[in-house]
């Protein structure tokens, strides 16, 4: 049934456009109805139930249903809601029509602009789409097929807070830098490029994410090899394998660019997110057809 959910998903995530079938819609209703009613608003304690008791209610929900149709079409449901993101799309395309006008500066912001609403350090706009492209979809595949529809919404759920928590964070830091004040929250908005150290364990949101995304990262870089030159990413993998301390990202990123030939003129900034777009596009076909044959085979349920 997961990979029939699967399939649904991705085929109808495109053409459902409306609000309704978009995460930030339902986001936004959960984050105001959630500090309404509760008064521990900051701290671990409150920080923690946000995430866990929606993904609780889910996992508890289908356990109880009996209908193999009835779980089929909520796992589906939620698995549409959690898949992709319309900001990142939108910003592509405008990124690439203020390009394809000669706008630099407009280009540039858009660029900026995605970087800053997604909590991304400092890279390329063509390497914040094989990023996100990991974010919104492979991720929540891996973690659907081995967890359910409770473990996609988790993993959704977790980096949307991130994300959230990146836009108050720049607010306060702009209000501090205005009053010519110190900036001692600059080191929250920053924490996210900061690798966590193992023998503290996980001590905030961004700590969490790292070691949700190690694995699945090492398994989406892996099938970048496969898609585009196996030969020349392989040792950036393996190197890159067991390395703890290096940024899940710049895992990803770097075995992603050695698999597709980036040989562009370094006046045109469209031709590299072109390409690693479409190299992430056949990345997300050969997990569903590895998640199909192992399904086929009786080694996934």
């Amino acid at each position: 049934m997961s990979l029939l959910s699967l399939l649904i998903a991705l085929a109808a995530e495109r053409a459902l456009s409306a609000k309704v079938w978009r995460f930030n819609f339902y986001y936004q209703h959960y984050l105001d109805f959630f500090s309404k009613n509760f008064t521990a608003k900051q701290g671990t304690a409150a920080s923690t139930a946000f995430i866990i008791v929606p993904v609780t209610a889910t996992f508890i929900m289908l356990e109880l249903i009996d209908s193999s149709f009835l779980q089929l079409l909520i796992s589906t449901l939620v698995l549409i809601v959690c898949f992709g993101c319309t900001t990142t799309r939108n910003s592509y395309k405008a990124y690439l029509h203020s390009a394809f006008r000669g706008e630099e500066t407009t280009t540039e912001m858009h660029h900026q602009q995605l970087l800053s609403d997604k909590n991304l350090p400092d890279m390329g706009f063509g390497q914040a789409l094989i990023w996100l492209n990991y974010r919104y979809y492979i991720a929540i595949m891996l973690y659907f097929i081995v967890f359910g529809a409770a473990g996609a919404l988790f993993y959704r759920l977790l980096t949307t807070v991130i994300e959230h928590k990146k836009a108050k964070c720049m607010a306060a830091a702009n209000k501090v830098e205005q009053a010519s004040a110190e900036e001692n929250i600059t080191d929250e908005v920053h924490e996210s490029n900061v690798t966590p150290d193992f023998s503290k364990g996980c001590q905030n949101h961004h700590d969490v994410l790292f070691w949700l995304d190690w694995l699945p990262v090492r398994i989406a870089s892996f099938g970048y090899m496969f898609v585009g030159h196996f030969s020349k990413a392989l040792p950036v993998w393996l190197e890159s394998l067991f390395d703890g301390k290096k940024p899940t990202h710049q895992v990803l990123i770097d075995v992603a660019e050695k698999s597709e030939d980036i040989m562009v003129n370094e006046d045109d900034c469209t031709a590299e997110p072109c390409l690693l777009v479409r190299l992430a596009k056949r990345n997300v076909l050969l997990v569903l057809a590895v998640i199909s044959i192992l399904t086929l085979a009786g080694l996934l349920n």
